[in-house]
C-alpha cells in the first residue's frame, strides 16, 4: 500500500511538475521579443507585395506546364537536361518561399491549412529524388511518384482568394453533403438488396448486373447519374421482368431528381453565402485602405498645423489671420484636403450634381423657345411688306 502511495505521489509530481515547465515555456515564447525586427519586416514585405505573388504565380504556371510537356516521352528525351535545370530552379524557389514564410512567422505559419498544403507540395517534390537514391532508378513504384508531381499546381489556392472561397464554402457544406450522402446511402442499399432479390437471385436473373450486392449497387449508381440506364432497363425488359420499369423509373426519381438536385442546391447555397462575405471583406478592405490614407493625410496636416503654431511662437504676427495667409500663400493646388464640412459630403454632391442638370435641361428648353420665337418673328416680318403693299393698294382703289 505505501509503495502504491509513493508511486502515485511520484506521478503526481511529475505531471505537476512538467504542466509547470510547459507553461513557464509557452509565457517565455510569449514574452520572448526578436531583435531582427528591420529584417522581418522587410522579409514580410517582400513576401506581401504584388511582385512577389506575380513571380510565385508565374513560377507554378511554368511549372505545371513543363509537367504537361513531360507526358511526352520524345519531348522529355530531347529537353532532358532543360527538365532538369528548370527542376532545380523551381525547388529552389519554393524553398526560398517557404523559409521566408517561416522566418517571418515560425509558430502561426503552422496554424495556417494552406501554408501546410505548401509544405506538403515540398514532401512530394522530394519524394522522387529520394527514391532514385535510396531504391534506385527501376524501382517499380517510382511512376507514382513522378505522377504525383501534378499536385505542385495545388500552391495556387494560395495566391487566389476566389479559389479559397470557394474552397471554403465547400468546408462548410461538409456536414450537410455528409448527411445528403448517407440518405443517398442508404436509399440505394435498400433498392440494391430490393434489385437482387427481383432480379439476381432468379433463374432468368441478370447476374452481370444484380447478381450480387456490389454489383447491385454499381448498377444503381449508374441509374442515379443516368449514364446508360436505358441499356440497363432494355436487358430487364429482354428478360421479360414485370416490375423492371416502375423499380427504374421511382429509383431514379428519388435518387436523381431529388437527392442529387438537394446536392447541388446545397453547393450553390453555400457557395453563394461565401462570395457576399468575401464580397463584404473586400469593401471592408477598401473602407480600411481608405480610412488609413485619411488618418496619414490627417496627422500630416495636424503635424504642418503644429509647425505653424509653433512658426508664429518663434515669429512676430499681427494676428492669426495674417498667418493663415500666409499659410495660405504656401499651398499647392495638388495638396489634399480632409474636409468635413456639408459642401464636401457626398449627398450635397449627388444633389448638387442633379441640380446642374436640371440647370442645362431648363436652359436646353428656353433655346428652344428663343428660336421658336425668333422664328416667328422672322416670319412677321417676311409678311409684313406683303401686308403693307395691300393695305396700299386697297387706299388706291378707294382714292
Amino acid at each position: 500500500m505505501s509503495q502504491f502511495y509513493h508511486q502515485t505521489r511520484t506521478r503526481v509530481i511529475s505531471s505537476s511538475l512538467l504542466d509547470n515547465g510547459s507553461s513557464m515555456l509557452c509565457a517565455r515564447f510569449r514574452t520572448f521579443q526578436r531583435k531582427d525586427t528591420q529584417c522581418r519586416a522587410f522579409v514580410k514585405r517582400v513576401i506581401m507585395s504584388h511582385l512577389f505573388k506575380i513571380i510565385m504565380i508565374s513560377t507554378i504556371s511554368m511549372n505545371a506546364f513543363l509537367v504537361v510537356l513531360g507526358t511526352d516521352y520524345e519531348t522529355r528525351y530531347n529537353l532532358f537536361r532543360l527538365y532538369e535545370f528548370a527542376e532545380i530552379i523551381f525547388v529552389a524557389i519554393y524553398s526560398a518561399e517557404f523559409y521566408m514564410k517561416l522566418y517571418v512567422d515560425p509558430i502561426n505559419y503552422w496554424k495556417d491549412g494552406y501554408n501546410l498544403l505548401d509544405v506538403m507540395v515540398i514532401v512530394i517534390l522530394s519524394i522522387p529524388y529520394s527514391l532514385r537514391k535510396i531504391k534506385g532508378k527501376h524501382y517499380p513504384y517510382l511512376h507514382v511518384a513522378e505522377g504525383l508531381q501534378s499536385l505542385r499546381i495545388l500552391k495556387l489556392i494560395s495566391y487566389s482568394r476566389g479559389i479559397r472561397t470557394l474552397i471554403t464554402a465547400v468546408g462548410q457544406t461538409a456536414y450537410t453533403v455528409f448527411s445528403v450522402l448517407i440518405l443517398l446511402f442508404i436509399l440505394m442499399y435498400i433498392f440494391a438488396v430490393l434489385g437482387f432479390s427481383l432480379f439476381g437471385i432468379t433463374g432468368q436473373g441478370d447476374r452481370n448486373d444484380w447478381g450480387n450486392l456490389a454489383g447491385a449497387f454499381f448498377t444503381l449508381f449508374s441509374l442515379a447519374t443516368l449514364d446508360g440506364w436505358t441499356d440497363l432497363q432494355q436487358q430487364l425488359d429482354d428478360q421479360h421482368f414485370a416490375l423492371s420499369r416502375a423499380f427504374t423509373i421511382i429509383f431514379i426519381l428519388l435518387a436523381n431528381f431529388v437527392f442529387l438536385s438537394m446536392f447541388v442546391g446545397v453547393m450553390i447555397i453555400h457557395t453563394e453565402d461565401s462570395i457576399k462575405k468575401f464580397e463584404q471583406e473586400l469593401r471592408l478592405e477598401r473602407h480600411m485602405t481608405v480610412m488609413e490614407e485619411k488618418q496619414v493625410i490627417v496627422k500630416r496636416q495636424q503635424e504642418e498645423f503644429s509647425r505653424l503654431m509653433q512658426t508664429q511662437k518663434n515669429t512676430d504676427y499681427k494676428s492669426f489671420s495674417e498667418l493663415v495667409e500666409n499659410f495660405r500663400k504656401t499651398l499647392r493646388h495638388t495638396d489634399p484636403m480632409v474636409l468635413d464640412d456639408f459642401g464636401t459630403s457626398i449627398p450635397f454632391i449627388d444633389i448638387y450634381l442633379s441640380t446642374l442638370d436640371n440647370q442645362d435641361t431648363t436652359i436646353y428648353k428656353l433655346q428652344e423657345l428663343y428660336y421658336e420665337i425668333a422664328h416667328t418673328l422672322g416670319l412677321m416680318l417676311e409678311d409684313l411688306p406683303q401686308k403693307k403693299q395691300a393695305h396700299s393698294s386697297d387706299k388706291v382703289d378707294k382714292i
